[in-house]
């Protein structure tokens, strides 16, 4: 497959839909100063391309209660049973995240939970997996960062 070329309106495109997937068309045509069709056209080809993949929506988990966050990295007896200790991490619904990784951890797991008791209840479930041989946790006390669009405007700088 060739390597899909974006120009500056697709990049406008994406910065807006970024901002919020549900943005109509017919608004970012009229932002733009083109028709809501190019909008559709462009879209369409970055979704071909497998640029843009499906959407998303952003839920305010402190507002449902969910406020504290951890890190959980975990390690594992043996890196074989990598794939069954992930499909044991996937029916834990507060592991929100999970990375297999290289260094300190075999695996690298965002938790989402109510509050510390909670955490300990996810984590302990995490420990007895089998397989796994000990977990270390971080709590993080600030997301600092979480901006979506920093890497595609570095991205775009390079073009």
């Amino acid at each position: 497959m060739a390597k899909f070329k974006l120009d500056e309106v697709d990049h406008q495109i994406l910065d807006m839909l970024i901002e919020n997937t549900r943005t109509p068309f017919t608004d970012i045509a009229k932002k733009l100063l083109i028709s809501a069709g190019t909008v559709h056209v462009r879209v369409k080809k970055m979704e071909e391309a497998g640029i843009i993949e499906g959407s998303s929506l952003t839920l305010d988990y402190k507002k449902l209660g969910y406020s504290f966050i951890a890190y959980v990295g975990i390690y594992l007896q043996n890196t074989s049973q990598t794939k069954f200790v992930l499909e044991r991490i996937n029916e834990i619904p507060f592991v929100t995240v999970a990375h297999i990784t290289t260094g300190k951890f075999n695996i690298f797991c965002k938790v989402r939970a109510k509050d510390t008791n909670h955490a300990k209840e996810i984590i302990f479930k995490l420990d007895d997996i089998d397989g796994v041989y000990r977990t270390e946790t971080m709590i993080s006390l600030e997301e600092s960062i979480n901006d979506k669009k920093r890497l595609m405007h570095s991205i775009f700088q390079d073009l």
